[in-house]
């Protein structure tokens, strides 16, 4: 923990089948993909379920997903994860001789929010490294916080909007070393909750925490999010999250885009 930021909650990724049952559970450590790891261990992911933060103790975030067995083996088989690859770097960072970057995991949530008025989309200002550039409401979880609430204070927060969870769509799993806009080196894991939810009196957007991460937001009609200057971490989970009010269910897609960057980080 880094004075001035909460440490993050123990993580843990749970398997269970598609009646609820559990089948497995591991803990998801510093730089782990949750659809990695449990692939690793015999088990393919077919969609995210639900995230849960526990009520007491020290916290820790359940992130469940419902998945199927595609191989045996052996009791206390000993599995390797992939091979071990560079970790990826912003491409314009420079370090100084010795220099080490500080491990800092981030959990948040955030939600994908449609409405009669479209799409919501919050515009990053300048205390992060995407100023200018658009994603969904949302951001980190407070202490004890569990994601579907933390979900609902930042949409508030950041545009003014009550809206209203359905279901958690996918977990993102963002790992690399860069800067904050504070300056200090990091080696980054980000973990991203990504909710659908909807909001049933659009109202226009205001964004009540000023002076923080959020610049702007505003009610984006799908035909137009093309033409949005969306971040690079955030555009490939569109087409998969976004559910507009006249599409029918579908199939969930939980595709995980770890070369995209996360760059809406408050300077602290």
């Amino acid at each position: 923990m880094t004075q001035g930021r909460p440490a993050p909650p123990d993580l843990v990724v749970v398997g269970v089948n598609a009646l609820g049952l559990e089948l497995v559970r591991m803990a998801l450590g510093h730089g782990d993909d949750p659809t990695t790891l449990l692939a690793v261990h015999g088990w393919e992911v077919k969609r995210a379920r639900d995230a849960m933060t526990n009520a007491a103790g020290k916290p820790v975030l359940t992130m469940t997903f419902v998945v199927e067995a595609v191989g045996v083996r052996p009791p206390h088989a000993v599995v390797p994860l992939e091979p071990e690859r560079e970790l990826r770097r912003d491409g314009d960072l420079l370090m100084g001789e010795g220099e080490t970057p500080e491990l800092y995991q981030r959990v948040s949530a955030h939600a994908f929010v449609t409405s009669s008025r479209g799409v919501l989309m919050t515009q990053f200002s300048d205390r992060t490294n995407a100023s200018g550039q658009w994603g969904p409401p949302g951001g980190g979880l407070e202490a004890g916080e569990g994601p579907d609430r933390a979900v609902l204070r930042e949409a508030w927060e950041e545009s003014g909007q009550v809206i209203e969870v359905s279901e958690l769509a996918l977990v993102q799993s963002l790992h690399w070393i860069g800067r904050a806009p504070s300056g200090r080196l990091e080696d980054f894991h980000a973990v991203r909750l990504v909710y659908r939810a909807s909001c049933h009196a659009p109202t226009d957007p205001v964004v009540h925490d000023v002076g923080g991460t959020t610049a702007s937001a505003a009610w984006v009609l799908p035909a137009d999010l093309g033409r949005l200057d969306v971040t690079v971490s955030w555009r490939p989970l569109m087409s998969d999250v976004v559910v507009t009010p006249d599409e029918a269910e579908g199939p969930d897609h939980s595709h995980h885009h770890t070369d995209a960057d996360d760059r809406a980080r408050p300077q602290s």
